[in-house]
């Protein structure tokens, strides 16, 4: 872009974005016919008439030749766009941040890569504060589609930051848009999976089951990835109603249907899933655990990102711990910085309720009851009852066994 053109349309949008025709700004200085010239870069501006519109626009006259940041946002954005690179990414967020005035389509797509971007790093407040702006402008945009979306991963997000109240109240809206507007399949079934999700962890459990069955029945006939997260979630809500054999059902239903080349991350994180259920299963099954296990592990040594790292580690210690090698689980659990966790704020919950149930085991009673009763009533503040209930089984458990 050359000079003139630059200036052109910094002065252009800089009158756009204060609601000035082209001739209010003009005045009685210049001809709106000039004015209209340099913002198409036919004319060069002279000293004289950039001071004279620098002081009609309340502005430095170093903002008329800034470089073009929506252009750089939107070099950043087809870059990003195109490889799995964190870099590109990394340059998108430097673009967003010094672009403000930019086409809000581009500001949303922008954001979504940044927030998927912070996902897989586990930046959990990081990416609910992109979530939230493309909200936003998806509303200003009041395009459905987008407003679905943003509200779904916003909601998942919330989600797994244990914020459920926020969480259900985005989830049901992006549903209810979904449904009205006939959106598509992908958008539809995610904005399901969200919702049994948050409803599972509101202990809102026959509502869970409902969309959860709702979810199964859409995504029946289209052997995707997409269907088997919605047999995982359907395997998850059952599990929570205590039917562990529907879903052991679900999630082998869910295993068996994915391709690992399809998609490996979602491959190897339902094994994390079915290993979980098998080890929170009454009486443990800690064979079909430790299979599962190898199996992820061996997959995500290779794709695997923080967050899945963690949980691997954390599903590894429970292993240990349910066979009795105390001292392997613990030693496991030290290879974990617990001041910089990305796990989800559930997954946090278990960590912690599995180190209290090995300081009791390891001789610390006291000061693994007193953490069990934190996290209990950690869960219940956050209006998470499902898992407030658990920790409170345990602890009840936990005291039965030492009175």
């Amino acid at each position: 872009m050359t000079e003139e053109a630059s200036f052109g349309a910094h002065l252009r949008a800089l009158r756009q974005k204060r609601g000035l025709s082209q001739a209010a700004l003009a005045g009685k200085e210049i001809s709106t016919g000039y004015l209209s010239r340099l913002e198409s870069g036919a004319r060069q501006p002279t000293e004289r008439v950039i001071a004279y519109l620098a002081d009609r626009l309340g502005v430095d006259r170093s903002v008329f030749f800034s470089p073009d940041t929506s252009s750089s946002l939107n070099a950043a954005v087809s870059v990003a766009a195109s490889t799995d690179s964190d870099d590109a990414v990394e340059a998108v967020v430097a673009a967003l941040a010094s672009a403000q005035d930019d086409d809000p389509l581009l500001r949303w797509q922008a954001l979504w890569l940044v927030a998927r971007f912070r996902r897989r790093r586990g930046e959990h407040a990081e990416e609910q504060a992109s979530l939230e702006e493309a909200v936003r402008i998806a509303d200003g945009l009041a395009l459905t589609a987008l407003q679905c979306r943003s509200r779904t991963e916003l909601a998942r997000c919330l989600r797994a930051s244990g914020d459920i109240t926020k969480a259900l109240e985005h989830a049901v809206a992006a549903y209810q848009m979904a449904r009205e507007s006939g959106v598509g399949l992908s958008d539809m079934g995610k904005a399901l999976l969200t919702l049994v999700s948050v409803e599972a962890e509101a202990g809102r459990l026959l509502d869970a089951r409902a969309h959860a069955d709702e979810l199964v029945a859409l995504v029946a006939d289209h052997p995707d990835a997409l269907r088997a997260e919605a047999l995982w979630t359907a395997a998850t809500v059952r599990s929570r109603q205590g039917d562990d054999d529907g879903a052991r059902a679900f999630l082998q239903q869910a295993m068996e249907s994915l391709d690992s080349r399809v998609d490996p991350v979602l491959w190897a994180r339902l094994r994390l899933a079915a290993a979980s259920l098998y080890l929170h299963a009454r009486p443990t099954l800690t064979e079909p655990a430790r299979a599962c296990l190898a199996e992820a592990d061996k997959a995500l040594s290779l794709i695997g990102t923080p967050v899945q790292q963690q949980e691997l580690l954390t599903l590894q210690a429970q292993l240990a711990f349910e066979e009795g090698l105390f001292a392997d689980a613990r030693g496991i659990l030290d290879r974990l910085d617990f001041d910089h966790l990305v796990l989800s704020y559930r997954d946090r919950i278990r960590l912690r309720l599995l180190e209290s149930l090995l300081l009791i085991e390891e001789g610390r009673r006291e000061q693994g009851l007193a953490q069990l009763k934190e996290l209990a009533a950690e869960a219940q503040r956050e209006s998470n009852v499902d898992l407030a209930a658990k920790v409170w089984r345990v602890l009840a458990e936990a005291l039965e066994r030492s009175s």
